[in-house]
């Protein structure tokens, strides 16, 4: 085995796509520096990624593309991609993300320092160096997701525990490896042996939520969860998405709801859950008319240029 090959993680990486466009190939390239295997589920895109990606990997016997008929969703093609898998530790890495030089490395070896640990994310950032929110953070419980979506957040430096903001990028970055209740479905390393024993990705997940459901499961099992500092991952965040905004909120919205009913319907009364989850379809509409309005006003712009 040659050098090169000794330095490569075992680590099989595994990339869910959807017409992610050029950027794919920059993070298989950076991904294949790093890992023993990478393992492209393609959900039907109907841009020229599939074809690009033949073009430059076919070659390489690291690299493997499975091909899938039609949108499985991310879930789904999370688990094809885990079947598939060979190496004892698992990647899932979104297309539009950037592994940056030994962040791989990092992160295994963050897993591997203690057994109890089930699931690793690196630090998260967007192009221009800052921190990406979802990265680190706390599971959003209906009272949590009340605070900050009323903007009581705001009040945590007066009561902390009672107005706690879930999205933990808003506090200093941790000088070490930190355990965490969540961290982001784009960039999550996995024992191989652990997501096997939860059973996978929930496939009733289209879109969104599924990565805070399986962290959620990983910690009703006992595997710890850990945010790593020191391993930077640039997100080119909403590349695949950007392009279709009201499918990716109906399927965030529904995803939302799916997670609320899943895991809290037991713990809080019928009538607070019927406001949780009219108030997840308030926030939909919403959307649906900002992106509404911005698309008129787009149109209008372009008929008077």
């Amino acid at each position: 085995m040659n050098t090169a090959m000794q330095h490569l993680q075992p680590v099989s990486v595994v990339i869910v796509n959807h017409n992610a466009g050029s950027l794919i190939i920059q993070c298989v390239q950076a991904a294949l520096e790093q890992a023993q295997e990478v393992i492209v589920v393609d959900n039907a895109s109907a841009d020229s990624s599939s074809d690009n990606l033949r073009r430059c990997f076919s070659q390489n016997s690291r690299f493997s593309l499975i091909l899938s008929d039609r949108n499985l969703g991310f879930s789904a093609g999370c688990n094809r991609g885990m079947v598939a898998a060979t190496q004892p530790y698992i990647l899932f890495l979104n297309p539009d993300c950037l592994l940056s030089a030994e962040s791989l490395k990092i992160m295994v070896e963050a897993l591997q320092s203690n057994s109890a640990i089930g699931m690793v994310g690196g630090y998260l950032i967007n192009p221009d160096g800052s921190e990406q929110g979802g990265g680190r953070r706390a599971i959003p419980s209906p009272w949590r997701a009340f605070v900050r979506g009323f903007g009581l957040y705001r009040l945590q430096k007066f009561w902390p525990h009672l107005f706690f903001d879930f999205h933990l990028h808003t506090q200093p970055l941790p000088i070490k490896p930190i355990e965490v209740e969540a961290i982001s479905g784009a960039l999550m390393l996995v024992r191989r042996d652990a997501i096997h024993a939860v059973g996978g990705w929930d496939e009733g997940y289209f879109l969104h939520c599924e990565d805070l459901d399986l962290c959620l499961r990983f910690s009703e099992k006992k595997w710890k969860i850990i945010f790593v500092p020191n391993a930077p991952v640039t997100h080119f965040q909403g590349t695949c998405s950007h392009t279709r905004p009201y499918f990716v909120a109906w399927h965030k919205h529904r995803g939302m709801v799916r997670f609320y009913q899943k895991f809290f319907r037991q713990h809080y009364p019928i009538y607070v859950m019927g406001l949780i989850t009219g108030g997840v379809w308030l926030r939909f509409g919403i959307s649906v008319l900002f992106y509404a309005a911005r698309d008129i006003y787009q149109w209008l712009r372009f008929k008077h240029e």
